[in-house]
């Protein structure tokens, strides 16, 4: 049976690269039906021609991956797998020939696939721009980032975060704690994204100065936000009035990103998502884009996108 070596820089580069877990490697062998065996900085593998192909084009596409900052565990493993596996090598060559990376004080800042680059790429060189998808896509995290860039760059002074309070309704007033403790719960992936690449002193810092706003939808009638990045999440479970209000107040030198999942509506069942009215009502706007992502994109767990799949399934069956 035909075999090939691959050779790589160290023992250490390698074994990083599978993440220093065998299951990883037996993982591997299945996925592509072939024998592998690791030997210091050295891979062997035995199979059929066209196998030994394709596992060979993944520890390529990986090693690549790896020194563009990339991968970083076992899922970024397993979901490079899985791309070679489902022959969407092409995908990942295209990610890694053209990469967008931000960087964020010491941290850089890479997407991790074609979806999440052309969405970031979007944010970059447009004012007003939609990121639409299911859970784990990475949309809310890479906005905020872009922000966070445009801030350390001085392109902007100050950011403006919303996110409608559906779950609390009016009760919102009667929770203990200022404005801002009143909304932490529903700011918390914004929060979790300025700690990942800031630090939660600086992170803090920023929003004890204003730097950073907290500003629900309610109070932002009559406003007029310039040089600011303003960022509207979980935009889904916005009303009509609520979503026109928001992208109105766009001003002089600022950029606007709105986030949403049209899968997690939390209206009542006879009101419209102002996200989904949106997208039917902008769609041929000049100056206005929207990127929608899939369960393809989803960059958690890879279980993650195998339930948002069954989930759809689920709803074409249904309807």
């Amino acid at each position: 049976m035909p075999d090939r070596s691959i050779e790589f820089e160290s023992e250490r580069q390698f074994h990083k690269l599978y993440g220093e877990d065998p299951e990883n490697l037996l993982t591997a062998e299945k996925a592509f039906g072939v024998k592998i065996v690791a030997r210091g900085n050295l891979l062997h593998i035995q199979g059929d021609a066209p196998n030994l192909d394709r596992c060979e084009k993944f520890f390529s596409l990986l090693e690549s991956a790896k020194g563009q900052g990339f991968v970083h565990g076992k899922f970024d493993f397993l979901r490079f797998l899985e791309k070679v596996n489902s022959g969407k090598s092409k995908e990942l060559e295209d990610l890694l020939a053209n990469p967008l990376c931000l960087q964020i004080r010491k941290k850089s800042v890479v997407p991790r696939n074609l979806g999440q680059r052309r969405f970031l790429d979007l944010i970059l060189k447009n004012d007003m721009v939609f990121g639409i998808g299911p859970a784990g896509t990475g949309k809310t995290f890479l906005a905020m980032i872009a922000a966070l860039h445009a801030l350390l760059e001085g392109q902007i002074e100050r950011i403006v975060l919303a996110r409608p309070a559906v779950e609390a309704g009016e009760a919102l007033g009667f929770l203990p704690g200022d404005l801002e403790e009143k909304l932490l719960p529903y700011l918390r992936p914004l929060y979790d994204a300025m700690d990942e690449v800031l630090g939660p002193v600086e992170a803090r810092k920023l929003v004890e100065t204003g730097v950073v706003e907290i500003a629900p939808l309610a109070y932002m009638r009559g406003r007029t936000l310039s040089k600011c990045f303003a960022l509207l999440d979980e935009a889904q479970n916005t009303t009509r009035s609520q979503m026109m209000m928001f992208l109105t107040r766009l001003g002089e030198g600022s950029k606007m990103v709105v986030t949403g999942d049209l899968t997690q509506v939390d209206l009542p069942p006879k009101q419209e998502s102002g996200l989904r009215e949106a997208k039917r009502i902008l769609g041929e706007v000049k100056g206005l884009h929207f990127h929608e992502f899939n369960h393809g994109d989803v960059v958690r767990h890879p279980l993650v996108s195998r339930i948002i799949s069954a989930y759809q399934e689920e709803n074409k069956s249904n309807r």
